[in-house]
């Protein structure tokens, strides 16, 4: 299983080439969301950069609540459960994959990352054959992520 490029290239390159466009870069920003059914799903949307100068183009800007490191050890694997608060999810070193209920999957190397958003559904019970997603370490190198707590807007 290859890794996945969570950065558009082509529109990269067509941004910096000397082509005379005006196109804004955009990365592709990977969500992990929770359906209306429940059920966990990848969802991907362009992230734009409408902020800065030519030479210099910037997204806006997320709030942050807090910043947390993890290392999970060569054959690390979690159960099914659910994000406790949404959170961008980065990976630093290693690779993990992120498997669904429905059995798709999505592998993540270094340098990548996804917006993990699958929160139990409001007022209902952790269901084990419902809910959630897995991830776990693969390859021989530790899986070193960081987790970058989302506020969530009111």
């Amino acid at each position: 299983m290859a890794c996945i490029n969570v950065v558009d290239i082509s529109m990269y390159h067509s941004f910096f080439a000397d082509n005379g466009s005006n196109a804004m870069p955009t990365l592709t920003q990977i969500t992990l969301y929770t359906d209306a059914d429940g059920y966990a799903r990848f969802r991907e949307d362009p992230l734009p950069f409408p902020e800065g100068t030519p030479a210099v183009r910037l997204s806006g800007r997320y709030p942050a609540k807090s910043v947390q490191f993890r290392h999970s050890p060569v054959g690390f694997a979690s159960e099914f459960h659910c994000t406790a608060q949404p959170q961008w999810t980065f990976i630093l070193a290693g690779q993990m994959e992120i498997i669904l209920r429905d059995g798709s999957r999505r592998l993540f190397c270094a340098g990548e990352g996804f917006y993990s958003n699958d929160l139990l559904p409001e007022n209902e019970a952790f269901h084990p054959q419902i809910h959630g997603h897995k991830s776990r370490q693969v390859g021989d190198a530790a899986l070193v992520t960081l987790f970058i707590s989302a506020r969530q807007k009111k």
